[in-house]
């Protein structure tokens, strides 16, 4: 907001202070909510924020959940993140969810004070100080800034911004100090962003790839997050007779119930076969990540070829027969052109491709559904229970492992988001920023009716983040969360039992009595104490129909998993199958 010409001087320039050019930006770059928690560090800019009214700022409890907040809303809509927090111990609060968005390539951008100038890199003690915080924001952000000076702040913000934006994207932090974020300057002449740079594939890379694919029968596409936005040329290879299978990233890029899809059920044993009968495999915009190919033994279709906006991509994890470099939607626009200009009799697929690829995919739910045991029918209750469009926000717990990373359907490419990096706790802050996100979205008519979010959490990461329950309450958000409670670290207990001679230490854990944590906090509660419970508790709504609810599942009262999942998937001997282990 520009501050008044002083008094007696006709015809001043207009001024604002750095912290109010900071809000004006974001709302140029089409943000319309952040995260944060406030501090003496990043006042000028919240302030500023606060007066212009255009962007919703959510005050979580934590600088690591509003980081997560900002990833999984970001991820959840396809534009930028935004988290705001103070220096030192406060952005080093972040750094875990940082990483998360960073492993997961989220445009997020991160706001952090600093100190004033001039006690700055003196060794000080200075309150809110880190040593050398830029190094550690480098090392957990795709790059990272200082603004040195006022007159540089918009300049730099605009790099940081397209720098986040630009593939593969990530997190980009930016130092602000607090004299800086306080000083003021001219009005910005241009607020608008930078335009982000796409990489365009080279025509006579593209030409050699239709060559390759055009003999193929039984061709397969490996469909990861960086190809979300390329539905639309994966539609017309659909058309052409191709298969599809995802990464957890790529989810929904094609909807999970077309016949054409194995969804995310990407290393099962049944697949694995499958794979043996492709002629032909092109992975698009996907780092085919050490857990989801048995670490890096999962034995893909040959020839291998590969679709990635990073260069540096060519021959990770795997050596590919072909390596084209450029945006997977302008590749695919490309690639279909060029096969559906060929005669139908060039491109002939096999006929029983799709049949054998439905077979493929019915034998790898039934196994997943016989080593669930009795959550085979939570699971089915709950798919009912959220109906074809909705959010799934997931973390780190043996049910997601098992079943939630390939179950409940998904219709969108951007409707499910989940911890990428392995890290627990993070999954009811990213339920939150989801559903803010969507409320945004609806209120601004960028979408119809918001959807109901639903987080899939165990009692171990749940407590560690529990404080931002108190958020979802005050922001309201439409939000269910569905609690895996068997009072320790399934999954630890799983491996112990599995590799440490059944030596159970440290995974037992005290858990709070939900029921009344709810009741203290303003949640409306369910249980589920059987299978038989799970349809009427999935269908309950808060009063009034808006805000959290929390599901809990008392897993030792429901049973065990007929099969224990002790630990990521590993090569089970000569036979290739996947070792399930869950």
């Amino acid at each position: 907001m520009p501050d008044p010409s002083p008094a007696g001087s006709p015809g001043a320039t207009a001024t604002m202070t750095v912290g109010a050019v900071a809000a004006a930006f974001l709302e140029a770059c089409g943000v319309r909510c952040a995260f944060g928690v406030i501090s003496i560090h990043n006042m000028p800019i919240l302030d500023a924020m606060a007066q212009r009214g255009a962007v919703r700022f959510v005050p979580a409890r934590g600088e690591a959940g509003a980081c997560n907040m900002a990833d999984a809303q970001a991820r959840a809509s396809g534009g930028l993140g935004v988290c705001l927090t103070s220096t030192g111990t406060a952005a080093g609060n972040a750094a875990g969810a940082m990483v998360e968005a960073l492993t997961a390539g989220t445009p997020l951008l991160h706001l952090t004070g600093q100190i004033e100038t001039p006690y700055l890199d003196r060794d000080l003690a200075y309150i809110h100080e880190a040593p050398d915080q830029l190094t550690m924001l480098k090392a957990i952000s795709k790059a990272a800034f200082r603004v040195r000076s006022a007159d540089t702040a918009l300049g730099t913000l605009k790099l940081a911004v397209r720098t986040a934006m630009t593939a593969p994207r990530g997190p980009v932090s930016v130092e602000i100090p607090i004299d800086i974020q306080a000083a003021t300057v001219p009005v910005p002449a241009d607020l608008s962003p930078l335009p982000v740079p796409v990489a365009v594939p080279a025509p006579a890379a593209l030409d050699a790839l239709a060559q390759r694919l055009a003999g193929a029968r039984r061709p397969l596409l490996w469909l990861g997050g960086g190809a979300r936005h390329a539905g639309a040329a994966v539609q017309r290879l659909l058309a052409l007779g191709f298969g599809v299978v995802t990464s957890t990233q790529g989810r929904g890029i094609v909807p999970e119930d077309h016949p054409q899809s194995l969804g995310a059920y990407n290393l099962h044993a049944p697949v694995e076969r499958f794979y043996g009968s492709c002629d032909a495999l092109l992975v698009v915009g996907s780092r085919l990540r050490g857990n989801e190919t048995l670490k890096y033994a999962l034995k893909l279709p040959r020839p291998h070829y590969r679709i990635d906006a990073d260069p540096a991509a060519e021959g990770r994890g795997y050596a590919c027969d072909q390596f084209v470099c450029g945006d997977a939607a302008l590749a695919l626009e490309g690639l279909a052109d060029r096969l559906e200009a060929l005669p139908a009799s060039a491109r002939a697929v096999d006929p029983a491709f799709a049949a054998d690829l439905r077979a493929a995919h019915a034998a790898a739910v039934q196994g997943l559904h016989q080593g669930l045991g009795p959550y085979s029918a939570v699971v089915r209750a709950l798919q009912a229970a959220v109906g074809p469009s909705f959010l799934w926000a997931r973390d780190v717990t043996v049910s997601n492992s098992t079943w939630g990373n390939r179950e409940l359907r998904l219709a969108g490419p951007r409707d499910g988001v989940h911890a990428t990096g392995g890290g627990i706790g993070q999954g009811l802050a990213m339920a939150v920023g989801a559903a803010v996100g969507e409320a945004v979205a609806a209120a601004e008519g960028a979408v119809g009716a918001p959807r109901r979010t639903w987080c899939l959490a165990g009692d171990g990461g749940f407590t560690l983040n529990v404080g931002e329950l108190a958020t979802a309450v005050q922001e309201q958000a439409d939000l269910t969360i569905v609690l895996m409670n068997d009072r320790g670290y399934g999954v630890i207990r799983n491996i112990q039992d599995a590799q440490y001679g059944g030596r159970r230490c440290y995974v037992d854990l005290h858990t709070p009595a939900f029921e009344a944590l709810c009741a203290a906090m303003g949640v409306a509660y369910r249980r589920v104490n059987s299978a038989d419970d799970a349809a009427a508790a999935f269908a309950a709504r808060p009063p009034g129909g808006r805000g959290p609810l929390l599901v809990e599942v008392d897993m030792t009262r429901v049973g065990a998993f007929a099969t224990a999942f002790a630990g990521p998937p590993v090569k089970a001997g000569a036979s290739g199958a996947a070792k399930a282990s869950g």
